[in-house]
């Protein structure tokens, strides 16, 4: 049985899933986090699900030497990739980001039609699609694979002209569409939501899967009896580790969780 007080590992591809840490943060301020970004192999999105797989047990092992008590896949790659895989090698909770993402759409959806942005990898699979028609089968929906947007926030060009043209690009067959409601499919993609919320305009709903996943983790831990009893004020509450790029990792992390990220280490993942 794990321990209540140790701390949950959080991990992504690269800088993304800092905007589901950030909603653990504010939905459960006294747990500690450990972070990984995999910043040597970013992104996931054009790689086999089978070498997904094998990065993503990867990092669950390095994250397993943290002694974490339970484990948030902060990347929609990997949860449509792995997810089903790597929870039965498991005796902690696991969950992904994609079962919250789908029941807030069809809660937010009028007209039935929805729509899903996200990676090559992540639309690829059809994951979205299955669980939405699981959960409502009348459901409408259409994917469309952004693959240039992960590079793009990794690049810190959140509010940069050349972002503005590709995201339009990529949004405009989604706008033929007449959805409603538009899943923000990968957790690099809250960062442009102010770009994506203009280009689709007022009348379309943006759903972030970071702030249901924060409230999903907030229930599992209740339900395993793993909520922190602790005041939360320890003063290395939270701890950041990527496979490259520590640095510029630091300082694109401060951006989105300013005074959280004292220093970023930088560790071999291959070694796991």
């Amino acid at each position: 049985m794990a321990d209540r007080n140790s701390p949950i590992g959080v991990f992504d591809s690269g800088v993304g899933g800092l905007t589901v840490a950030r909603e653990i943060m504010r939905q459960m301020p006294d747990e500690r986090i450990v972070y990984f970004g995999d910043t040597a192999r970013v992104p996931y999105g054009n790689k086999s699900c089978n070498t997904v797989i094998r990065f993503t047990r990867q990092i669950i092992r390095f994250l397993m030497t943290q002694d974490v008590k339970a484990i948030v896949i902060a990347c929609n790659t990997a949860t449509a990739c792995a997810l089903e895989t790597v929870e039965n090698d498991l005796d902690i909770p696991i969950i992904g980001v994609i079962h919250a993402g789908a029941r807030t759409a069809i809660e937010s959806t009028k007209n039935g039609k929805i729509g899903i942005i996200g990676t090559e990898g992540t639309i690829r699979s059809g994951v979205y699609t299955r669980v939405i028609k699981e959960m409502r089968e009348d459901i409408e929906v259409t994917g469309k694979p952004c693959p240039l947007l992960v590079p793009l926030v990794e690049e810190g060009l959140l509010h940069d002209s050349v972002t503005d043209e590709i995201a339009s690009r990529y949004l405009s067959e989604l706008k033929g569409k007449y959805i409603d409601t538009l899943i923000l499919g990968c957790t690099h993609y809250p960062l442009l939501r102010s770009t994506v919320g203009r280009l689709m305009g007022p009348e379309v709903t943006l759903v972030n899967p970071a702030y249901e996943t924060a409230l999903e983790l907030k229930q599992v831990l209740e339900e395993n009896g793993l909520i922190c009893d602790h005041d939360g004020s320890s003063i290395d509450k939270y701890h950041f580790y990527v496979s490259d790029l520590a640095e510029k990792f630091t300082s694109f992390a401060a951006s989105i969780l300013p005074g959280q990220v004292k220093e970023t280490k930088q560790i071999n993942i291959e070694e796991y």
